[in-house]
């Protein structure tokens, strides 16, 4: 392999998408500073940009586009890497996009992404719809989960740590499992070997990430559960706090729950995709609970960790909603006695069976839909932060201040809130009281 030149020692890593992108771009930028480059934002000139793209939406893929156009222009010399989900689901359109040397990393290949970009081959000979190169194989036929090892996140006191990649559920809207493939999951060896290297980088919360968290082990010589792992981590670094990111809601077990009920870095913070309130809707969307499942869970949630924070994704606008689809979910969400809300618009991907599926909903019906829904967040949001109102909890102080210059930070079950401290407070967990509510926030002061 031919070398690039020695004098190229910028490089710039820019990530769309989800924490698992988070997790792989950290990875990517402990590799380049250990071979001595220099980090820099994405929006200067730099001699290698590796773009880490998203595919989830039609926004994210045209968003992932645009960055690849974006940092041509910016030098219109420099190696470009676009790895990620869109690359992988499109590599012919990324090769469209004229200009500077592009390599295509897939997902499975994500291990090569420094080779591919300090490699001197311009690598620009046409790919085919289906390409197997030196970068890109077939995601579908991966059957180990590749290793991206991560020595920290800059900037940051919480640091996300992938534990699995990929999906066996192949909801009829998602092109996730397309650009993943199968659910793979790390060794628990691997995992705390990771988590460690964290705690030596002095991050003091972890939040355990993937495509499908809740089936973690299960594809493992010696199955496990995400349970398992978590007693495992928390008792081998009890010093860091631990959440988790989405769980299907027929993944929250009773063990689970007793867990964080009795484990003090465990904290009391959910989040559960519904998507939909209606039972006919979630049917077509190949989700595989009913409205009544995922109330009753919520509700045991509450029961055993009354101050759990519960986060709850909505998909509004699937083909064939109707009206009353629509006040339905509304309905539900509105009742439980849930957070937050993160409210999208169904986006066509091709390739799913939802794309091909009549009865496709306006767009505006859909922002009209979107919009109703953001309100009830705000209501959820407001009501729960001032239920908290006059409590002392745990917060973790973050580096970065808010515009008025105060620290700022989440609580155990994830209030943000501001409060004043100095600069030996940072990447420490301290007691707050919650004193009063300021817009989506609350304003607070350490005991």
């Amino acid at each position: 392999m031919k070398a690039l030149s020695k004098e190229l020692k910028t490089v710039a890593v820019a990530t769309l998408g989800c924490k698992v992108n988070q997790c792989e771009s950290a990875s990517f930028q402990a590799r380049f500073e250990d071979e001595g480059f220099s980090l820099i934002p994405p929006d200067r000139k730099a001699d290698i940009y590796i773009i880490n793209t998203c595919a989830v939406t039609a926004k994210a893929a045209a968003q992932s586009r645009q960055l690849v156009r974006r940092v041509q222009r910016t030098n219109p010399k420099a190696k470009v890497v676009v790895t990620g989900c869109y690359a992988q689901i499109a590599p012919l359109k990324i090769r469209e996009i004229a200009g500077a040397s592009i390599a295509v990393v897939g997902n499975a290949n994500k291990h090569q992404v420094f080779e591919a970009a300090v490699s001197g081959s311009k690598d620009d000979h046409p790919v085919q719809q289906n390409p197997e190169t030196e970068y890109f194989n077939n995601i579908t036929l991966q059957k180990e989960i590749t290793k991206l090892p991560a020595k920290r996140f800059s900037g940051r006191t919480r640091a996300f740590l992938k534990v699995q990649d990929g999906c066996n559920n192949f909801c009829s809207y998602c092109i996730v499992p397309y650009a993943r493939g199968r659910s793979r999951s790390f060794s628990p060896d691997w995992v705390l070997s990771q988590a460690h290297t964290y705690v030596s980088e002095g991050h003091r919360e972890i939040v355990l990430t993937g495509i499908h968290v809740g089936h973690y082990g299960l594809d493992l010589k010696e199955p496990g559960s995400l349970h398992e792992l978590l007693k495992k981590l928390s008792a081998a670094t009890p010093e860091v706090r631990y959440r988790l990111s989405s769980l299907e809601p027929t993944e929250i077990s009773l063990e689970l729950l007793q867990f964080m009920q009795h484990t003090d870095n465990f904290m009391p913070h959910l989040h559960i995709p519904l998507q939909s309130g209606s039972n006919g809707i979630l049917k077509k969307m190949n989700r595989r609970y009913t409205a009544e499942q995922f109330s009753e869970k919520v509700m045991r949630c509450i029961e055993m960790v009354p101050e759990a924070a519960i986060g709850v994704d909505i998909l509004v606008g699937f083909p064939g909603e109707t009206e009353e689809d629509f006040r339905l979910t509304y309905d539900l969400a509105a009742k439980l006695p849930i957070t937050y809300l993160h409210v999208f618009p169904y986006s066509k991907r091709p390739g799913t069976p939802a794309a091909k599926m009549e009865q496709q909903v306006p767009t505006q019906t859909k922002e009209e839909r979107v919009a109703v829904l953001r309100k009830l967040d705000h209501k959820k949001r407001t009501n729960f932060y001032g239920s908290r109102i006059g409590k002392v909890h745990p917060v973790l102080v973050e580096a970065e201040k808010s515009g008025a210059g105060l620290a700022k930070g989440f609580t155990d079950n994830y209030i943000p809130v501001h409060f004043r401290a100095g600069k030996e407070d940072v990447n420490r967990i301290v007691p707050v009281k919650l004193e009063r509510l300021q817009d989506r926030s609350v304003i607070g002061s350490i005991v």
